[in-house]
């Protein structure tokens, strides 16, 4: 009553005006397919079928591309920071913190429940592998999604769900990191994206220099130690992949590529990605390929994805698009499902080991995208729907005093 008192007439007059409402920017189905196709990739990453690597034609073959699958983790974290300053960073209010972290664990929380719950199995075989310190501080961490905070305990029984947590601990820092002062130009864009992307590479760079595993060789896919584990599975190391993303949602603000524009820099992207893939990242350092090298390409497909073209008109088709929708739950799900239908025979004793494991990976999508329907998109609901009502008793009761 007394803050009411002291205001002006003016000022509670202008308070009691109805606030700018943000403006719903456009959908970019072509991001969305491409996420399919990025998800798709990594399930044939972590259980790539016998046979998919021809002789014949090796600069055709689908091979390279699965196997450098563990980098479109990175591909993931550039295009989330995009997404998210595409959708918030012009609207004409600060972002509330609780309002997007509940908006966050309404879209993410379900399905990572469910998940917890179908993976019971894999928790059941750590109980037997591992220490049972590190078992009771994996089962706490897990459902807490700070799993990442310990590189040794990241793939604790759900395998790849790591990755979330660190998402997790990028999303607590976004609201405060909307609130900086970005630059709007797009030579300053430019340079900030490139600055973060060469920032995050020093650790990495470091790691090669300095060995600190001490590890007999160079890092590969299949090295283990303290320190990689930390470049591979804990939040800090992708803060420059985020950061580069949601300079990238502004510089594509900034730039206002038309078709033609957006056509050149989505070609230059694909055609160095495929170059690289096919011919270079062999003679790559892992560890540097799997911690952001490759960004700078990532970040021109996501520009020539972000709008109407021809090359994203070939991204933006229904089948990639009704797949991408689900890719969350796909990626969440695809690794311990995948092991428990093969722990418990199922191709057996459906008799359609034949046709395994092809009909493991439908079998797997099709699961996701019953999970997005019936779990994921409910259960969002559900949650949002619970804070709306419970900001709007807030608001009332705050009214009445």
């Amino acid at each position: 009553m007394t803050d009411q008192a002291t205001t002006s007439p003016g000022a509670y007059a202008a308070d009691q005006q109805p606030r700018p409402k943000a403006v719903r920017k456009p959908a970019l189905p072509a991001l969305t397919g491409l996420r399919t196709l990025l998800a798709l990739t990594i399930v044939l990453f972590h259980f790539t079928p016998s046979g998919l690597q021809s002789q014949t034609h090796p600069w055709l073959n689908l091979y390279p591309l699965v196997n450098i699958g563990f980098v479109f983790v990175s591909f993931f974290f550039l295009i989330s920071g995009f997404i998210l300053a595409y959708n918030y960073a012009d609207r004409p209010q600060p972002l509330n913190a609780m309002d997007f972290w509940v908006a966050r664990f309404s879209r993410l929380y379900p399905v990572y429940a469910l998940t917890m719950l179908i993976s019971l199995p894999m928790l059941m075989v750590e109980f037997h592998v591992r220490n049972h310190w590190d078992f009771w501080e994996g089962t706490i961490a897990t459902p807490l999604l700070v799993q990442g905070f310990f590189p040794n305990l990241a793939t604790f029984w759900m395998t790849v769900t790591w990755t979330l947590s660190c998402e997790v601990a990028l999303y607590v820092l976004f609201p405060w990191l909307m609130r900086l002062r970005w630059p709007r130009s797009t030579g300053a864009l430019v340079t900030m994206l490139l600055g973060f992307w060469l920032v995050g590479l020093i650790p990495h760079l470091s790691y090669v220099l300095l060995n600190p595993d001490h590890l007999p060789h160079m890092a590969d896919r299949y090295s283990g130690g303290w320190w990689l584990n930390f470049l591979k599975y804990t939040p800090l190391p992708y803060l420059c992949t985020f950061l580069a993303g949601l300079t990238l949602g502004r510089l594509h603000e900034a730039a206002k590529l038309g078709v033609r524009g957006r056509m050149i820099v989505g070609l230059c992207g694909f055609t160095a990605a495929w170059f690289i893939t096919y011919h270079l990242v062999d003679d790559l350092p892992y560890i540097m390929v799997h911690g952001g090298l490759l960004t700078p390409i990532f970040a021109l497909i996501i520009l020539g994805l972000s709008g109407p073209s021809p090359l994203a008109s070939i991204f933006a088709i229904r089948p990639l698009v009704a797949v991408g929708t689900s890719t969350y739950c796909l990626y969440l799900l695809h690794f311990n499902a995948f092991e428990l239908l093969h722990q418990w025979h199922i191709p057996e004793k459906l008799h359609v080991e034949r046709f395994d494991p092809w009909i493991s990976y439908v079998a797997i999508v099709l699961f996701a995208m019953a999970m997005r329907r019936f779990v994921e998109h409910p259960g969002q609901i559900i949650i949002k729907n619970w804070w709306s009502r419970k900001r709007a008793k807030e608001a009332a009761l705050a009214a009445s005093l």
